[in-house]
């Protein structure tokens, strides 16, 4: 586990995980292929010069890599929104307490879509919006990808099948991956292929529209916020029902993984099925959006590809993984 006291400027050295791992942000990507349009599809992949049967998921992890790069270690706040709530007694998020002016998910998403539909962007940075958006709307679906307690729950020692680990790691990869047994592109196709049937036939079916409440393209910060809301109750509910001293050092996959795969596979679910119906509003929206278009009371939206400095407590929560994580760097 990463000490507190780590100098800052080693941080960005440690291995690092996505949300969700390869695993989840593949299988969100394959289940929103699975409810886009005819037209969404070939606008997807025209953009992204890519008609594999896997064209979103391709990119849905780049996001992740983009963010060690010189040129993108910008983007490293844009994965999360730190919830200044108090769990198990009250999950919350504010905007307007929550996302500072370096941004955070939910401006990055408002972001990303208003530049996705900006025509006169180059291709270059128009595949990059498409590639932000993809990996962002599966991020926001993660419950401490909304939550500030304990860096996101990076702070949280546990172990998982009695393996040292932190708490924010195991809901971005472990226990997903004892689940599905792996997490190869073919697993999150097979996974995606089992959620989609279930949303369309089966647990979900019935719920699933209720899914796209408050859905509006035209304003992203709302939407975001409505999908940062929701992830955000998990942590009462599910991450920390007994709060930090519930899960500290304890050995998680018992009752506890019991308790939590059904929340990850649902929130899996969700964001496929949202990111679909986000990239086919996309697409059906009228040309020639203003830049920043969006809801009253957004703060900075316009990410351009330049470095800034964040503070110590961000840049702790960007870069503050598990340096002695098991196995794969996702």
């Amino acid at each position: 586990m990463i000490s507190k006291s780590l100098p800052l400027a080693l941080l960005p050295l440690l291995p690092q995980v996505s949300a969700w791992g390869t695993l989840g942000h593949d299988t969100v990507a394959f289940i929103a292929q699975s409810f886009i349009s005819n037209s969404t599809a070939a606008f997807a992949q025209g953009i992204l010069n890519d008609t594999s049967s896997a064209f979103l998921a391709n990119v849905a992890t780049w996001a992740d890599s983009y963010r060690y790069t010189t040129e993108g270690a910008f983007s490293a706040p844009l994965h999360y929104i730190d919830a200044l709530d108090s769990p198990p007694e009250s999950c919350n998020v504010d905007y307007d307490r929550d996302c500072p002016e370096e941004g955070c998910i939910v401006s990055a998403i408002a972001n990303y879509t208003t530049r996705l539909q900006t025509t006169n962007l180059s291709a270059t940075e128009r595949q990059k919006a498409l590639k932000w958006v993809i990996h962002f709307l599966g991020d926001i679906h993660q419950p401490l990808h909304v939550e500030n307690l304990e860096i996101g729950g990076n702070g949280i020692n546990v172990t998982f099948d009695g393996t040292a680990t932190n708490l924010h790691h195991i809901w971005d990869s472990n226990m997903a991956e004892k689940l599905i047994g792996g997490y190869s592109l073919e697993d999150a196709r097979t996974w995606a292929g089992e959620l989609v049937q279930e949303i369309e036939t089966g647990k979900w079916k019935n719920q699933s529209a209720g899914w796209l409440t408050g859905l509006d393209v035209r304003n992203g910060v709302d939407s975001a916020m409505v999908w940062a809301t929701d992830a955000n109750s998990y942590v009462c509910t599910t991450v920390i029902p007994q709060g930090e001293a519930g899960v500290e050092g304890k050995e998680l996959d018992g009752a506890y993984y019991d308790a939590a795969i059904p929340v990850i596979q649902l929130q899996i679910a969700k964001a496929g099925y949202r990111l679909a119906a986000w990239l086919d509003a996309i697409v059906e929206a009228e040309k020639g959006v203003e830049h920043g278009h969006g809801g009253g009371g957004q703060k900075r939206k316009e990410f351009e590809l330049e470095d800034w400095m964040v503070e110590a407590r961000r840049v702790r929560r960007a870069f503050g993984w598990n340096c002695g994580a098991e196995g794969h760097r996702h």
